[in-house]
Order: structure tokens, then sequence, then C-alpha cells
């Protein structure tokens, strides 16, 4: 959590990593911080969006990638080493993060208080 002196408007004028005398931890998300970030780095909402836009776009890739080699058009060992590398831990990170969806499932494929089980309580 951050460290942050308030002014006297309670907006944030300073941030801090580690504590500070008369800074007060405050949430990541909190919207006073949200404001200071915009306030201070203009240009860092752009950046958010490039740097989505090119996580988004690393998936399309990765998938087309997949599809060219199902269909056979290209060897997965055609790739060079480092591009195999990559793809194979993606893979290893897509079943991981499935096996975590499959275990635990959506919170709304629940009725309340089932908590993720028929039997009602948790593990």
């Amino acid at each position: 959590m951050p460290y942050v002196f308030l002014d006297a408007e309670d907006q944030v004028a300073a941030v801090y990593a580690e504590p500070v005398d008369g800074a007060v931890e405050i949430a990541a998300d909190d919207p006073r911080l949200v404001d200071f970030n915009r306030r201070t780095d203009p240009d860092r909402a752009q950046r958010e969006e490039w740097i989505q836009s090119d996580l988004g776009l690393a998936r399309v890739l990765e998938d087309l990638v997949d599809v060219l080699i199902e269909k056979k058009v290209i060897m997965f060992t055609d790739l060079p080493e480092g591009a195999q590398q990559k793809l194979l831990e993606r893979r290893g990170l897509r079943k991981e993060f499935a096996y975590v969806d499959d275990l635990f499932g959506d919170e709304k494929d629940y009725g309340p208080g089932d908590g993720g089980q028929s039997g009602g309580g948790y593990l």
C-alpha cells in the first residue's frame, strides 16, 4: 500500500512506497491517489491504454500461432527457440489459471451462502 501526505483539502500531495513520518497509508485504488496520478502524469492514461492494447494484441498473435500450428501451416519447431519458450510458458500459465477457474468457478455460479459448493460452506 502506498503512503501519502494529504494537503489541507484532503488531497494527495506526495506519495511514498515506504512509511514516512506524517504520511498515511491508503489503498492503491483510492480515488485521491488516482486523481494525484492523473494530475502529476497526464500521459499515464494513454500509456495504460497502449499497454492494454499491446496485451490484447499479444493474445491475438498467440492464438494465431496456435491456429497455424493446428492447421499444420507451420511447425512449432520452425519458431525460434525464444518464441517456443515464451509460448510454452504462456500455455503453462493458461493451464494453471484454467485449473484455478475450474476449481473455484465464478461466484455467480453459486447461490447466496453456498460458498461454492452445493453442500454449503467453504473447504
